[in-house]
């Protein structure tokens, strides 16, 4: 299907313990239940345990359809997520890393991933054909690779215009790739003690737009997401009194 690599290791890592443990051929319903079940959850609730499910369902759907075997799954609920308030950092957070590495590369590596929310593989694959200065956008080939568009400030403009003067691309912008940029970060995170990971400033940008008023769907529309209801999870962390600042009475 010309999946990622990723979304093969996701299915290897969550459908191979399950076919180790159970006949999957003659499984009922019952045995998938209780695989799930024994599976612990993690530090975020059950989401182990729905990703497994996840990857159960979508086997059985292909089995069935490509071998014509009985799908057991059916009819079987998903296990209940939890609602944990997952970390992002604050505005003030994000300048601070931005400051602490001196490379103008990884600053705009770091506000990238802030003002546009990009997956890892989406900004290190950048080129600097898919740069639209005058719309500061972003040509990007995301999950699924599907073609969309992100959109960048103007402090990513400021350090990307500087880093492009100074070091001329053959292939992505930076001359790192996955790896390299993740390096980057885990040491920033081992000396600074916050968080730096794509994860983390992916759901700092939807967390920081939540505050400036965006509604979630058009949150969901420039970060690429598939649900509002995954940029409702990713700003859990939003609280009341970050959306009082935009209240106006309604009758006033």
């Amino acid at each position: 299907m010309g999946v990622s690599p990723k979304t093969l290791q996701f299915y290897k890592e969550r459908l191979s313990p399950f076919i180790s443990q159970v006949n999957y051929l003659k499984a009922a319903r019952q045995d998938i239940q209780h695989f799930l079940n024994s599976i612990p959850p993690n530090q975020y609730g059950l989401s182990t345990r729905h990703a497994t499910y996840r990857a159960i369902n979508t086997f059985y759907r292909w089995l069935s359809e490509e071998h014509n075997i009985p799908n057991p799954i059916v009819g079987l609920p998903a296990p209940i997520l939890s609602k944990p308030v997952l970390p992002s950092l604050q505005q003030e957070q994000v300048i601070s890393l931005i400051k602490q590495v001196e490379s103008i590369r990884d600053r705009a590596i770091i506000a990238l991933f802030t003002e546009s929310g990009l997956r890892l593989t989406e900004l290190t694959r950048i080129k600097e054909s898919d740069i639209d200065w005058d719309n500061r956008t972003l040509r990007t080939i995301g999950k699924g690779r599907k073609e969309a568009y992100a959109p960048f400030g103007k402090l990513s403009e400021g350090y990307l215009k500087k880093w492009l003067a100074e070091f001329k691309p053959n292939g992505n912008v930076w001359g790192i790739n996955e790896w390299g940029i993740t390096s980057m970060l885990r040491r920033l995170e081992a000396t600074t003690g916050l968080p730096c990971n794509p994860h983390t400033f992916r759901r700092t940008f939807a967390c920081l737009l939540r505050k400036q008023g965006l509604d979630c769907l058009t949150i969901k529309d420039l970060g690429r997401w598939e649900s509002v209801a995954m940029v409702e999870r990713y700003t859990r962390s939003i609280t009341f009194q970050d959306s009082l600042k935009f209240y106006k009475g309604v009758l006033s």
